[in-house]
Parts: C-alpha cells; sequence; structure tokens
C-alpha cells in the first residue's frame, strides 16, 4: 500500500483565544490522518499562546508550535511563510485561527490532486459562517457561494485570475479552503510580506500560483468561514480603509504580471484600468463599498426569502445552485420512488434500455478500440470483439467453461492453465466476469500466459451491484472489487506491465443501478460525474511487458 503524502497545515494566529481551539479540532477531526499542524503564533497576547502550546505538548508528534523572534507581530504573510518554511509536507493547507475545516476536506482534496498531478492546487467552496454566534438575527443567514467555473476540471492560467480578479463573476476561495503543493507555494515566493495589516494578502498569494499552475475547483463545501466583526475584511471595510487597500493589490498585481512579461495584454489592462479608477477617480470609495453592499443586501434578502419559501422548494433550490456538495438537513430530504423495499427492477435496467454498468462498459471499450486487434479472446460470446475491433480483428475465440455455449471455441476455465495457447492472443476482453470466479489470481495468471508480450487485457469489474441471482444459483457469485484492489491484483499477476485502474460512478448512478434503472433514464452528466467514494464500475487495462 502506498503511504499517503504528508500535508503540512499552517495556522497562523493573533489573539484568536475565543476561536482557536475550535479550529485546531477540526484539523484532529480529519479524515485523512498524514498531516502535520505548524501553529504559528503572530505575538499573541491574549492567553491564545498558552492554548496553541498546550496542544504542541499534548500532540509532539503531530502539531508544533512556532513564533517570530521576540514574539513580535509580523503579519499574517509572514505568519505563514515561517509556517511554510518550517513543514516539511509535499502539500500545504492553511486555516485561519477563526475557521473551521469540515472533516472531508484533506480526504478529498489529496484525492483530487492525486487524480490530477497537473494541478498545483485544488479549492472548493466555503460556507459563509453567521448562525456560530447564537444571535437571533444570525439564523438563517448562512449561505454557500455559486462556484461560477467548470468542476473537476483543470483550469489553465491565467483563466482564475481574470475570473476572480477582473471580472469577479467566481467565488475566489478564502486560504482556509486552498490545498497547494509545496513545491508551488515555494516557487511563487509563498505570501507578500509587503500585505501587513491589508485584507488582500491571501488573495495575492491566490493571483501568483492562478497565473503561475493549473488549478482545479470542487463543487464541495469544505470548510466555514467565520463572519465576525474582527475580522481583517470587516475591520477594513468599518474603517474606510476597503478603497485603498483595494487600490493597494491591484496595483501591485499589475506591477507583478508586468515584471513577469505581460505588460499590455488584455488582463494587465484590465487591472491596470481598475487600478486608476481607484487612484484617481472619487468613485473608488463607491466601488470598494460596492463589493459588500450587494452581499449585504443579498444576505438580507436571502434571510427573507427563506422564511417565506415552503421548505421543499427551498432545498430544491440549494440542490440545484451547489450541487454535489449541498448536504440537505434532516428530515428534508424526499426519497420519492426509491422510497421502497424492492427494485424497480431485477433485471439491472434491461427491460428498461441500456443499464448503468454497461454505459461505462461500454465507454471504456469505445476509448480502447484501437487495443481490440489480431487475435482477441472474450469471454460467453463475441459480441464487444466485432463491435470494438471490426477490420482489425483477425481472429475472434470466445471461452466459455459451459460446453453448451454454441458460440465458444475454448471450453475451458480461466482457473486453470491453457496449455497450448501461450501468447496466442494480442488481446483479451474480460468485462464483469471475474466476480464469477473464485480464485481470482489464477484467473488473472492465466490471462497473463494468454497473452502475448506486449497483449493488452481490457478488463472491468463491478464496484457497487446487485447480485445477479442466474449466476450465484448456477456457478456462484463470489467478489466485488475496488480501484485498489483491482491494481494490486494486477500488479501481482502481470510483474512489470503498464496498468490502467480507473472507477466510474457516483452516488446517484449507484443509487439508480441499485433500483434497476436503465442508463436511459439518467442524464449524462449525472452518469459521468465521477464520486471516488462510490465505484460502480472499475475499468482496468494492462499492457504485458514486452520481450
Amino acid at each position: 500500500m502506498a503511504e499517503s503524502p504528508l500535508v503540512s497545515v499552517v495556522l497562523p494566529f493573533y489573539n484568536a483565544k475565543s476561536f482557536i481551539a475550535e479550529a485546531v479540532d477540526s484539523v484532529l477531526a480529519q479524515e485523512f490522518e498524514s498531516w502535520e499542524l505548524l501553529l504559528v503564533d503572530d505575538g499573541a497576547t491574549d492567553g491564545s499562546t498558552d492554548i496553541a502550546k498546550r496542544y504542541a505538548e499534548g500532540l509532539p508528534t503531530k502539531v508544533r508550535y512556532l513564533e517570530h523572534d521576540g514574539h513580535v507581530n509580523r503579519g499574517v504573510s509572514a505568519s505563514r511563510n515561517l509556517g511554510i518554511r518550517n513543514g516539511s509536507g509535499a502539500y500545504v493547507a492553511f486555516l485561519d485561527a477563526d475557521d473551521v475545516w469540515m472533516p472531508r476536506k484533506l480526504r478529498r482534496q489529496i484525492s483530487l490532486m492525486a487524480s490530477h498531478p497537473e494541478v498545483g492546487f485544488v479549492y472548493g467552496l466555503s460556507e459563509w459562517w453567521y448562525s456560530w454566534s447564537g444571535e437571533a438575527s444570525d439564523r438563517g443567514r448562512d449561505f454557500v457561494h455559486r462556484l461560477g467555473v467548470p468542476v473537476t476540471t483543470p483550469i489553465d492560467p491565467p483563466e482564475l485570475l481574470w475570473r476572480w480578479v477582473v471580472t469577479q463573476d467566481a467565488a475566489i476561495p478564502n486560504p482556509s479552503n486552498i490545498l497547494v503543493r509545496r513545491q508551488v507555494a515555494e516557487s511563487v515566493g509563498a505570501f507578500e510580506e509587503s500585505f501587513v495589516g491589508n485584507a488582500y494578502e491571501d488573495q495575492a498569494f491566490l493571483a501568483k500560483i492562478a497565473f503561475a499552475v493549473p488549478g482545479l475547483a470542487a463543487d464541495e463545501c469544505w470548510d466555514r468561514y467565520r463572519q465576525h466583526p474582527g475580522s481583517s475584511v470587516a475591520t477594513a471595510e468599518r474603517c474606510g480603509q476597503a478603497a485603498a487597500q483595494r487600490l493597494f493589490f491591484l496595483t501591485w498585481l499589475a506591477q507583478y504580471l508586468e515584471h513577469h512579461g505581460w505588460r499590455q495584454t488584455p488582463l494587465w489592462r484590465r487591472l491596470a484600468g481598475q487600478a486608476w479608477v481607484y487612484r484617481h477617480n472619487r468613485l473608488g470609495p463607491l466601488l470598494a463599498m460596492s463589493r459588500s453592499l450587494p452581499r449585504l443586501l443579498l444576505d438580507h434578502a436571502r434571510a427573507a426569502g427563506r422564511k417565506l419559501t415552503p421548505a421543499p422548494i427551498l432545498h430544491a433550490i440549494r440542490a440545484r445552485r451547489l450541487g454535489p456538495g449541498y448536504s440537505p438537513p434532516p428530515g428534508s430530504v424526499r426519497f420519492g420512488h426509491f422510497r421502497r423495499q424492492a427494485p424497480v427492477s431485477r433485471q439491472f435496467g434491461y427491460d428498461r434500455g441500456q443499464p448503468i454498468d454497461r454505459y461505462y462498459i461500454e465507454r471504456f471499450l469505445g476509448a480502447h478500440r484501437a487495443d481490440v486487434k489480431g487475435r482477441v479472446l472474450e469471454v460467453a460470446d463475441d459480441t464487444y470483439t466485432r463491435r470494438f475491433g471490426g477490420d482489425r480483428v483477425t481472429q475472434g475465440d470466445v471461452l466459455d467453461v459451459d460446453a453448451g455455449n454454441a458460440s465458444a471455441t475454448i471450453i475451458a476455465s480461466l482457473e486453470r492453465r491453457q496449455h497450448g495457447l501461450e501468447g496466442a492472443f494480442d488481446c483479451v476482453i474480460l468485462t464483469q466476469t471475474l466476480q464469477f470466479i473464485y480464485d481470482v489470481p489464477t484467473a488473472l495468471s492465466t490471462v497473463h500466459a494468454l497473452l502475448k508480450p506486449g497483449g493488452i487485457l481490457l478488463a472491468t469489474v463491478p464496484g457497487v451491484s446487485q447480485i445477479s441471482r442466474y449466476d450465484m444459483d448456477r456457478w456462484g457469485e463470489y467478489w466485488r472489487f475496488t480501484t485498489r484492489s483491482s491494481q494490486r491484483l494486477c500488479e501481482e499477476a502481470f510483474p512489470g506491465a503498464r496498468i490502467s485502474v480507473a472507477a466510474c460512478g457516483n452516488v446517484f448512478s449507484a443509487a439508480a443501478f441499485l433500483y434497476g434503472l436503465s442508463s436511459d433514464e439518467l442524464g449524462q452528466t449525472e452518469l459521468d460525474y465521477v464520486d471516488p467514494d462510490y465505484e460502480v464500475v472499475i475499468t482496468i487495462r494492462v499492457q504485458k511487458r514486452g520481450r
């Protein structure tokens, strides 16, 4: 089993006695356990230092306490940079002392980063958290912004920078939400320490990484962004510094782009134009205020709307807006036609259209149709050999243990060595078969022997599926698989081979498949969305090592 990568969690704090314990506890509650927590003291004077030290003393292998020389206050950027320098993880995550993480945050982010090695950072949605106060006036004010960008698709530079800063039509994450590769954070110079007391210090860092590397956005809520009058944003607005801080940020960003050779580009011109407005126009302060005023008005409108809108409609609206990241409260879920003990169909959906598992199987084979060539072996019949191989197939064989199968050219079991057929096949198609074979390692070793050097195995196995009663009663159904078990089985049976294992499905397609619905009853986006925690079908491509 591969060792999980280490995440360095950097938590800076200054006079956060009221919140820091809750923030630290949300790290301790993470479902992903390979992390180190660096508590960076920015010169606190309110007792939060003692709280941080107690955590470090109680968990010395997981938590470390850091401070600046002389216990001075240097600002949040310098504090985050101190944490980055002292961390040793391949990834860096940040958590402000007044925010909290959802338990799944690191697990989901690491999974997405592992699936997309080309991206430098990943982020999702934050819940704007008002109700923490317990005040009646704050109830119902919590909300989650619309993400505004494609999900789980790498976004190349500088698209995110344009959407976050120029058009401002996409939610910009707060630092408690992102996960970034350490080498990316270090390569861009980490946080700008010149932004002392400036609420845009996090946006400066985000701008640098979005300009440098592709990012990935997920439509999932991973943290609670606490709203309170002591926050840097609230303080800037209350003190009338919002416009000046925005101007400082825009000027800095335009100069940053110019330094990197982007002067006179559309992005640079738009940023320089915005900076000019703030610098020379009396409307600058109003423009800065306009960034918060619509949000305040919308907050009040949302609160009023929640009180007047019937609960089922309200939850439907939230589900549509937030997508997979929305979790309705207990008692509000409507089960509809799924509220039944018997499935809609016991025929895997065949009697209603194309089965959902077959949608995934045929999409996989279609993507690898070029591998179906030469002499091809398939189990039970040659439907997929003919459909996806066509004229590239010189000979098609069918293997079955049932001598009554008129289509079979080879009557045999994969659990026994097939002498005389070693190295005979260019391709073996093995879809939804291994679950009916008790000795799976031997079956895969037999396939290895049947393939020529460089030959291809195209296989699929079930993850989430009902039992095939016909096959169970006839010869047995023994297994369900995961991507991890499939990978390990293939590695042991095909030493030195090129192996690619992937999962298809999500919670909705899994539930629909279990109830016997067909793929024709689901939309393509509902079928194609992949949630790694709901593996309906696992696809496997193995290329045997050549001579």
